[in-house]
């Protein structure tokens, strides 16, 4: 990030002159800056789930059911990383990546839905803590894409393109890896910890930034 992330010696994190907001995930601007050190992106999130619910904040991971070792590796990692931080997952609840993050997801205590194209809770992968089944088909891409705050694409296939369409469409950070789609807009890195981190920032720099006299 260009802006230096600090835990605040009273547990705050500190965004360069504001304080992040965890429970309504805003920034606050504050006056003056207090003593802390500074941490890394993921350490700051770990020390928020410490002090407030990370459910709030939704993470997309889309690809495709036939996936590549390196793919299904690259998901698991993701999954456990941000499963263990206390944010919501949400996937297609198939097979392939889907099953691969949610497996990483369940293993680390997270919460992972998905979002089925048919009509049976049953046909979701047996990692899924939440399936809905939509009936929707396909369509169902959309309602990923509307629903996570950023979008993770492993691998690449024609419904995860057109979840990665949906996501820009909808003004979503997507970050690509391992053969995600390479389109305009996609933000693409090389390994499962950067896109972790490129994840996090994306939050951090989405949320809304307020004075601190507006909530009170």
């Amino acid at each position: 990030m260009n802006v230096k992330l600090v835990r605040q010696d009273d547990g705050t994190i500190r965004v360069g002159d504001t304080i992040l907001d965890a429970t309504r995930w805003c920034r606050h601007r504050i006056p003056e800056p207090a003593c802390g050190s500074e941490v890394t992106v993921c350490e700051a999130f770990g020390f928020l789930a410490q002090r407030a619910s990370l459910r709030h904040l939704v993470i997309g991971v889309i690809g495709p059911r036939e996936a590549s070792a390196a793919q299904i590796c690259a998901a698991e990692r993701i999954g456990h990383d941000l499963g263990r931080l206390g944010l919501t997952l949400i996937c297609g609840g198939k097979t392939g990546v889907m099953e691969a993050v949610s497996k990483g997801c369940a293993e680390a205590g997270g919460l992972m839905i998905g979002i089925l194209p048919g009509n049976e809770p049953a046909d979701a992968n047996p990692f899924v803590s939440v399936p809905l089944p939509t009936g929707l088909g396909e369509a169902r891409n959309m309602v990923i894409a509307k629903s996570a705050r950023v979008l993770i694409a492993i691998g690449g296939s024609y419904g995860t393109l057109s979840e990665v369409a949906y996501g820009l469409h909808f003004s979503k950070t997507v970050i690509g890896l391992v053969g995600a789609p390479d389109v305009a807009g996609v933000s693409h890195v090389a390994t499962p910890d950067a896109a972790v981190s490129r994840t996090l920032e994306a939050l951090i720099a989405a949320a809304p930034v307020r004075d601190w006299q507006s909530d009170v």
